[in-house]
């Protein structure tokens, strides 16, 4: 049976004027897109991220815009029932059709769908959304609220004044974050659509799975807003099977739900644990055709009381699989910046991380479809917080409602991906009712306010996805528990911050045992390169105006610069400082991740902060803006091997374990040598054996007495599969860096071609630390920042990004090689 087309769609993207009557400025913008990406466009303002031009385009957001376009429309495109379709519509604004107000909107995140039946001429119309000035609503709407809601203090960096954005809603992170410029964008970054119906139109698609022995049955649920009474046809394909269905329909929303069952399904899994099939879903509702890609899986989070006080652990078909990852924000603070290929690129290295979890944080956004598409491509499974963060929110019926609808909208949205795996409430914001003192005077009547917005949160997501866990907030202890999350480690979530905030030692990740880390990091200076955008030569001193500006975080390059003096050397010149950064950051995540993984099954997770930059600053990422590695994302691939070997020392630094890690759903066996090694070269096997490792598990290989080494002395360990083949290598030194007296190594390189890939094989003649390759073309190696000994070729594999190719001959051109020996 064939549906008759009757409902079709007008794209009402493109070209639009933008004004600003109170600044004489009349230009041209892009929609989907945003005032600021369309000023550089025009050269009206200069480069926000250079320098502190920060300071020179605030005036942007102070400014209310307009934008507008004419379109014709045709006697086909108006014969019908029509609904405007505008979403992200970022973020106060006034929509007018043909010189008719049709919407007011405040909350970026919803999707507003507006009658304009018989609004719409047939010739020409005029579309006009003018934007009101968000800073001013929000003071209006804070200073007219019964009692005080203070922001939070992240919007205050660098002498920023700060806005109230907990009282609109948009990205919280617009307004500047401790990582964060402050653009606070105007624009429109979702559809714009005129869409005709003959009598009703899509509202949402979700799917339920229920797992069998060989089969999984699906129940398709589809909502469907009529304009009328009357009926439709709407029809379901998938895997071969077509559900076709005349339904009748009611004025309003309509909700509609078919079964069927996949039998031998291919089941879905994350990264590293199996294949990512997907299905593809396609709803037709008489002409608007929608499509969604199905992963199969069955997904549980196991949280009950065991011996330590309760679990909390991921169980994917069956398994408990260790969550391994980072968070996520927005991959850009000028959002026209963010297509396709640049979210491919990220998460494409989040993926070759051995990643296998994102935390989307909560002071961000909704992404677009195609972000989520992407993680169920690549078996990224995604800790997904409703955008709170940081601070308290209102909770009168009025932001209630907004939030109501923009949560279910969300819900509705997303929850067909395999890779949503939880609903987390938000992110740090019980935590917060300590940090301010309005909040800490009144604690019950803030735990009161936030426990309204947060038990509609918890609602919504029981009614619209029950198949998925809601937890309260990151960091939680659990339902209706409002105690201090941050420093338990028996159960729920743990942000671990003391390394980093308190300058306690790396050691000090040792001290706790979380049963899943969801938030906790270092930073370190974006490259040189990336500095290189911004500064001029004059700037290129951590303390520099320019510097400082690029640091949001009070006092973080001096922490960076203190912390660098406990572990090595002092760098010789700007450049070395930046590489030893990164070197430092790497060296912190690896100690509280190598130590937490080994805890397994204490703790199933770890997700450092953070994976991406929103611009080029000094931060917690390990990614450079643009999507460059920095020298921790080389460490991660290897502190993220799904079978690893780390060395644990005791408390006292006296004794060395080395314990196996297995996070593969087989059993594994090994051969593991343990050597030391003295800074001039001299080696010695300290320990050569096998170990049998059970699936999913950690444990004890072998001791080493520190006293057992000399002086000059460092731990080095390879271990290999039954086959001899390499899995991994991994070092250990009991004392800081700066207290080995290292030898410059020589260290030779070549270049080779090898089944169309550039290899680049590294040889030193003394032992290399830290021994880090670098090419001009965009790529990253298989390896970097490693540890070379004398008479071991390393071989290191060029992959280009963005789906590129170089040749040996343009890489050899702007190699450099550089090693921890060099920077003092």
């Amino acid at each position: 049976m064939t549906i008759a087309s009757f409902n079709s769609a007008l794209d009402l993207s493109g070209a639009y004027g933008l004004t600003a009557p109170s600044r004489n400025i009349t230009t041209a913008i892009s929609l989907p897109g945003d005032v600021h990406g369309a000023l550089l466009a025009a050269d009206l303002i200069p480069d926000p991220y250079f320098g502190e031009n920060e300071k020179l385009v605030m005036w942007v957001n102070e400014t209310a815009w307009n934008v507008e376009r004419r379109f014709d429309a045709s006697a086909d495109d108006i014969d019908g029932y029509l609904t405007l379709t505008l979403s992200e519509v970022d973020c106060i604004a006034t929509i007018r059709l043909n010189g008719e107000v049709i919407a007011h909107t405040d909350n970026s995140f919803v999707r507003h769908d507006i009658d304009v039946t018989g609004k719409v001429h047939q010739g020409e119309n005029t579309l006009r959304i003018e934007f009101g000035i968000a800073p001013d609503v929000a003071k209006a709407r804070s200073d007219a609220h019964p009692f005080p809601i203070p922001f939070t203090y992240n919007y205050q960096t660098n002498g920023l004044k700060g806005i109230h954005m907990n009282f609109i809603r948009k990205a919280a992170c617009h307004a500047g974050w401790d990582w964060g410029i402050c653009t606070m964008p105007v624009g429109v970054y979702g559809t714009m659509s005129l869409r005709k119906s003959r009598l009703a139109r899509q509202e949402s698609v979700e799917v339920e799975q229920s797992h069998g022995a060989n089969s999984v049955e699906l129940s398709i649920k589809t909502r469907v807003f009529a304009f009328a009474h009357g009926e439709v046809e709407l029809e379901h394909k998938i895997d071969g099977q077509t559900i076709t269905d005349k339904v009748a329909v009611q004025k309003g929303e309509n909700v509609f739900t078919h079964n069927l069952t996949i039998q031998n399904p291919k089941i879905w899994w994350p990264a590293g644990q199996g294949a990512q099939p997907l299905y593809e879903l396609t709803t037709n509702l008489e002409g608007e055709i929608t499509t969604r890609k199905i992963g199969l899986r069955k997904l549980e989070w196991i949280i009950e009381k065991d011996e330590i006080d309760h679990s909390f652990k991921c169980r994917i078909n069956g398994r408990d699989i260790t969550m391994m990852g980072a968070n996520w924000i927005p991959a850009d603070a000028i959002p026209s910046r963010v297509t396709p290929a640049v979210i491919r690129d990220l998460l494409e290295s989040a993926k070759a991380a051995n990643m296998n979890m994102l935390r989307i944080w909560g002071g961000g956004q909704y992404e677009p479809d195609y972000f989520y598409d992407l993680c169920d491509e690549l078996g990224i499974l995604l800790w997904h917080d409703f955008m709170f963060s940081c601070m308290s929110y209102p909770s009168d019926r009025e932001f209630l409602a907004s939030v109501e609808t923009e949560i279910t909208q969300q819900v509705r949205r997303l929850s067909h991906h395999a890779s949503i795996a939880l609903w987390c409430g938000d992110n740090e914001v019980i935590g917060s009712l300590n940090w301010y003192p309005e909040t800490r005077a009144e604690k019950e009547r803030y735990i009161a306010n936030y426990d309204r917005l947060n038990s509609m949160l918890h609602r919504i997501v029981e009614d619209e996805d029950p198949a998925r866990r809601f937890w309260p907030s990151s960091p939680s202890l659990g339902y209706m528990d409002f105690s201090d999350g941050w420093h338990s480690d028996t159960r729920g979530d743990l942000h671990y911050w003391d390394v980093w905030h308190s300058a306690k030692s790396f050691d000090a990740y040792r001290s706790v045992n979380p049963r899943f880390a969801s938030e906790f990091g270092f930073q370190s200076f974006t490259s040189m390169n990336v500095i290189e955008t911004f500064s001029e030569e004059k700037d290129r001193n951590p303390s520099s105006p320019v510097m400082e500006n690029h640091q949001r975080n009070n006092g973080g390059n001096a922490r960076i610069i203190e912390t660098m003096t406990r572990y090595f050397r002092f760098p010789r010149d700007f450049d070395q400082m930046v590489f030893l950064s990164q070197i430092q950051q790497g060296l912190a995540i690896k100690t509280a991740i190598e130590y937490w993984r080994s805890t397994k099954p204490r703790c199933m997770g770890t997700l450092y902060w953070q994976i991406n930059d929103i611009w080029p600053v000094a931060s917690w990422s390990s990614l450079d803006y643009g999507g460059q590695w920095k020298l921790m994302h080389y460490m991660a691939r290897r502190f993220y091997n799904l079978v690893n070997v780390v060395a644990v020392p005791d408390a006292s630094n006296t004794e060395i374990t080395l314990k196996a890690v297995n996070d593969t759903g087989r059993p594994v066996s090994i051969g593991l040598e343990v050597l030391a090694v003295g800074v001039g070269g001299a080696t010695r096997t300290l320990f050569s054996g096998n170990s049998a490792i059970g699936a999913d598990a950690a444990l004890a290989v072998t001791g080493i007495a520190v006293s057992d080494l000399a002086d000059d002395e460092f731990l080095f360990f390879v271990w290999k599969d039954a086959a001899g083949k390499v899995l991994g290598e991994n070092d250990y030194f009991p004392k800081p860096y700066k207290a080995y007296e290292l030898v410059q190594p020589t260290i030779s390189s070549s270049w080779s071609e090898r089944e169309g890939q550039a290899v680049l094989t590294l040889v030193a003649d003394k032992p290399a630390f830290f021994a880090t390759a670098s090419v001009d073309v965009p790529g990253y190696f298989s390896d970097n920042a490693i540890t070379l000994l004398p008479g071991r070729p390393v071989d290191l594999t060029f992959i280009p990004r963005h789906g590129g190719k170089a040749s040996v001959v343009e890489l050899n051109g702007s190699l450099n090689v550089r090693n921890l020996a060099e920077t003092f």
